[in-house]
């Protein structure tokens, strides 16, 4: 292509592009190219300097369209040389995210921004491909920008929908606001559901961006505002599904209610120990027991957890299920267990008084919390007390002397247990272990599912233990089949990307806090420190969210590369397999190493198994976690619209330049809009998280203390609208 044919003519604009474009593409498509820098590409046409910019144009148009793409070192080819693939993430205002994995070895990459225009029709949780735009960056973000041009694998062939009746048609809108096209229902698919109905709607066209996706109805779950209803639409959105397959139920008839005494051969004894379980008053799903006792100086704790694998046989029905479900789903009014409940409350939870199967991890530890020795094996245990937590808190805490007399004979090793606990502790501390304390929320329902009170989950002495031991439990067993170098399930957390840490320590430095970080990492020590320095600080709330979002996610990977969090070199869940894949999976590998059955053919079967095993788990943890978080915002949203016009004491929580969030004491977070701030025009200072009026100079800051007036709830978008009533400072 010669520079004065194609970038020095006097045609049509249109024209004159149309052609250029044409003679990229006849050159990009050679057999003999290779990805070329523009500058390459100027001096290969014989383009002058002055003309790049036209050149430049042209690529441009060409990168929109989706033709050609551009590496990360600026290099143009076709589009199928550069596209990339990943996992596209919706958000409710219509732009989203593609995510795409890291290969091992590799640095990760960052994550595609994918702006409204050019979604396509990709939906939340879609396996997309992607081109690059130009190198561009989405705005203020770092985020190199993209488009969707290619969906690969559909993560929703059905959705949950509140269905909207019109003339001769319908619309459903999706419960999942990730999902944010409305879906076009012929009146034929109807299913003559009415307005206001919560469906199941079964997608037949996702559309083409311009063109809305079109559907029918398969199910009308009930009206929206019945019992139970608002909960089994979160449910069936995410694809939890209450009932268990019949192949499944069938496997669970063939297992026995109770432990056989055949299956006691090989196992430890230890039904004599005095063991207990220490779970919330709801829980039915006890996977757990712990045993202490002291001699010499030395603690000898006992973790003994429910040994599922015994019951749940690799490639069997019921290990299908749970591999597919990954974890147990919390949502507020109802559990949907990983394993049948003759398994989660019956057969396999440690349930007072009776003989159950176990794996075992003993271990001495001395004074300063160092793990001396420790044996693992599997066992045979009888728990003699079901305790709970706020029993165990009375008796060590509130000295409860009605509960220290019906649990007289357990007293001192409850205290033994508190005395070892805070040992722990404060060794993770030292060494740099990270403690978010975030207030979680516990949510009281009546018969019909409404919620009648809103509280703070207590984190008290009793809870905490239960995490400590827990926590070395899983360390120890880590840190042991690590060293026998075995196939294994991790609990990963990588380090935070340097970047975000700088913003982070960029942004704090605004509050008059200092974080302090090496050349390209830092130490969660440093992060502890600044946890620390701001507690109880107006700030406390915001800089302990932007530290948590600084941060990775957790994960689970056949690699051990450490957990960032707590600071350990080891680490993995062991604890939970009545309720996690993964520590299901582990009992599984320990139960072949115990019995010497782990030969080098099942050490590849697991190498080829358990990258696809930690994948799953993670992403259906993940999926738990938005189900539990999105039910527990619906619950909050109804029991305030029973409180509108009300008025509650908060604390401003979150500044931004559209308004401020305000959180109260029973954990309920409202926005209070700039339009609702009357008598000032308000401008956001972005430096110091505030809002200033013009004329006024009245501040809102984080942190500060505020009266707030209940104005609106909206149930199907999840928020609460706060007006001023007044602060506390004029009184």
């Amino acid at each position: 292509m010669k520079a004065e044919e194609s970038f020095s003519d006097d045609r049509p604009a249109a024209e004159r592009m149309e052609e250029r474009k044409e003679r990229l593409l006849k050159l990009f498509g050679h057999k003999n190219y290779v990805p070329l820098k523009i500058k390459e590409l100027a001096i290969l046409l014989g383009i002058s300097k002055e003309e790049r910019p036209e050149l430049q144009e042209v690529l441009d148009a060409l990168l929109s369209e989706g033709k050609i793409g551009l590496s990360k070192r600026g290099k143009y080819a076709l589009a199928e040389n550069f596209l990339i693939t990943g996992t596209f993430l919706g958000n409710r205002k219509g732009f989203g995210f593609v995510v795409v994995e890291k290969a091992e070895g590799e640095e990760p990459e960052p994550d595609i921004f994918i702006s409204e225009d050019e979604v396509g029709n990709a939906m939340d949780g879609d396996t997309v491909q992607v081109a690059l735009c130009s190198g561009k960056k989405s705005g203020r973000r770092k985020n190199p920008e993209g488009r969707v041009v290619k969906v690969l694998v559909r993560a929703h062939e059905e959705i949950i929908a509140t269905y909207e009746k019109c003339k001769n048609f319908g619309f459903a809108v999706p419960v999942n606001q990730k999902l944010c096209s409305d879906v076009f229902i012929p009146e034929e698919h109807s299913m003559e559901a009415s307005t206001g109905e919560r469906v199941a709607v079964k997608i037949t066209d996702y559309g083409n961006g311009r063109k809305n996706p079109e559907g029918r109805v398969t199910e009308i779950l009930g009206r929206v505002g019945d019992p139970g209803v608002d909960i089994l639409s979160i449910a069936k959105a995410y694809g939890f599904e209450s009932e268990f397959p019949d192949e499944v139920l069938a496997e669970v008839k063939r297992i026995p209610a109770s432990v056989l005494p055949e299956e006691l051969e090989g196992r430890k004894d230890f039904r004599s120990l005095q063991t207990v379980t220490i779970d919330g008053e709801d829980a039915k799903d006890l996977d757990d027991a712990i045993s202490i006792s002291m001699e010499d100086g030395i603690y000898k704790l006992g973790v003994h957890i429910a040994d599922v694998s015994h019951y749940v046989k690799e490639g069997s029905a019921l290990d299908r299920e749970a591999l597919k479900r990954g974890t147990s789903v919390y949502l507020t009014d109802r559990v949907i267990p990983m394993l049948p409940k003759e398994l989660s409350n019956g057969i396999c939870s440690l349930n007072a008084g009776v003989d159950r199967l176990a794996f075992s991890c003993i271990m001495e530890i001395d004074g300063k919390g160092r793990v001396l020795g420790h044996e693992i094996m599997k066992s045979v245990i009888c728990v003699d007390r079901r305790m709970t937590y706020t029993a165990v808190k009375g008796i060590l805490e509130d000295r409860d002397e009605k509960l220290r007399r019906e649990y007289e004979e357990l007293v001192p090793m409850f205290r033994l247990m508190a005395d070892l606990s805070s040992i722990l502790r404060a060794k993770r501390k030292k060494r740099g272990s990270i403690d978010f304390d975030f207030p979680e929320s516990k949510i009281l329902l009546d018969e019909e599912g409404r919620p009648v009170e809103i509280k703070p989950y207590d984190r008290n002495v009793a809870t905490m233990l239960i995490e400590d031991f827990m926590l070395l439990a899983n360390e120890t067993v880590a840190e042991d089949y690590y060293w026998q170098g075995q196939p294994f399930v991790y609990r990963t957390h990588e380090n935070p990307d340097p970047d975000k840490i700088r913003e982070l320590a960029l942004l704090i430095s605004n509050f008059g806090f200092h974080l302090r970080m090496g050349q390209e990492e830092v130490h969660p020590k440093e992060l502890q420190k600044l946890l620390a320095g701001i507690q109880d600080s107006p700030e406390e709330a915001l800089i302990s969210r932007l530290t948590l979002r600084s941060m990775k996610r957790a994960k689970y990977q056949p690699e051990c590369i450490g957990h960032f969090g707590l600071a350990a070199k080891y680490y993995c869940h062991f604890t939970s397999p009545i309720r996690r894949y993964p520590d299901l999976q582990i009992h599984r590998i320990m139960g072949e190493c115990l019995s010497g059955k782990m030969t080098e053919k099942r050490k590849e079967h697991y190498a080829g198994i358990l990258p696809e095993v930690c994948a799953g788990c993670s992403s259906m943890e993940r999926k738990a976690d938005d189900a539990e978080r999105e039910a527990e915002k619906l619950k909050k949203c109804q029991y305030m619209a029973g409180h509108i016009g009300e008025v509650f004491d908060g604390v401003i929580s979150g500044v931004t330049g559209w308004g401020m969030y305000v959180e109260l004491p029973n954990t309920v977070e409202g926005m209070i809009s700039l339009s609702a701030l009357d008598g000032d025009y308000y401008q956001f200072d972005e430096a110091q998280y505030r809002l200033v009026g013009t004329a006024t100079e009245q501040v809102y800051k984080l942190g500060q203390r505020i009266r707030v007036r209940v104005a609106a709830v909206d149930k199907v978008g999840g928020t609460i609208d706060f007006v001023p009533e007044r602060s506390w400072e004029e009184e």
